[in-house]
């Protein structure tokens, strides 16, 4: 049960429930209704970092929210709408730091701009959220389609990124399906080193990334003599 975190035995001195709109323990309703949100997404995700996100359930949501069941369904139509739920945090976290790290970089040449993203994208998945991005997803219908949703948003933002350095007559269709083809190329690298596939240190990922990135470079980027 979501108890207000001010409430005291001294029933005549809190602050009394309203109706819709008002405030109990200095709280709205919404105010409310967004922490326990925030408890069910974070609830999830913790269970989904530890065991994976098919061990993440109705259930073992609320209980470790510290909720009971209805106000799950008061956010969540079931649990694949959760997991959508936790995954758009996720990515939106993700893309929100990449686009601080070009936002705070835009003295640096472009491909010194894109090495400084490929490292945060790495050092990101390593060992924070974002591991939910690059794990198996395999029988996860929501999830397979919120992959594919996040490929294309990382290609737009590089692709918006890029675009102030391209060479004039750059045809934007072939760019596309290179950055397409290396972000995907990228995303399935980081999911095989999370699995084990490939041994390497992160900072070894971050040079052999950024070669390639050179090399897409070299062929779109106006790039100094």
């Amino acid at each position: 049960m979501d108890v207000p975190a001010t409430a005291t035995t001294d029933l005549s001195a809190a602050p009394a429930p309203t109706r819709r709109g008002g405030t109990w323990g200095g709280r709205t309703q919404e105010q409310r209704r967004a922490e326990r949100r925030e408890r069910l997404i974070a609830a999830a995700l913790d269970i989904w970092l530890e065991h994976g996100w098919a061990a993440v359930t109705m259930r073992g949501v609320c209980t470790r929210a510290g909720l009971n069941d209805r106000y799950f369904y008061e956010h969540f139509a079931d649990r694949d709408d959760l997991l959508g739920g936790v995954w758009d945090e996720v990515g939106f976290q993700v893309l929100s730091e990449l686009s601080a790290v070009v936002a705070e970089n835009l003295a640096h040449p472009a491909l010194g701009i894109l090495h400084l993203a490929i490292a945060r994208a790495v050092e990101l998945q390593s060992d924070g959220p974002a591991r939910i991005l690059f794990g198996d997803h395999a029988g996860s219908r929501i999830l397979e389609q919120r992959r594919t949703a996040l490929l294309t948003e990382a290609t737009d933002l590089l692709i918006a990124t890029a675009r102030p350095y391209l060479r004039p007559g750059v045809d934007e269709s072939d760019l596309r399906m290179g950055v397409l083809m290396s972000i995907g190329g990228f995303i399935e690298l980081l999911t095989a080193w999370r699995a084990g596939i490939i041994a390497a240190d992160a900072a070894r990922i971050v040079d052999h990334v950024s070669h390639a990135a050179d090399l897409l470079g070299a062929e779109y980027l106006a790039l100094p003599g």
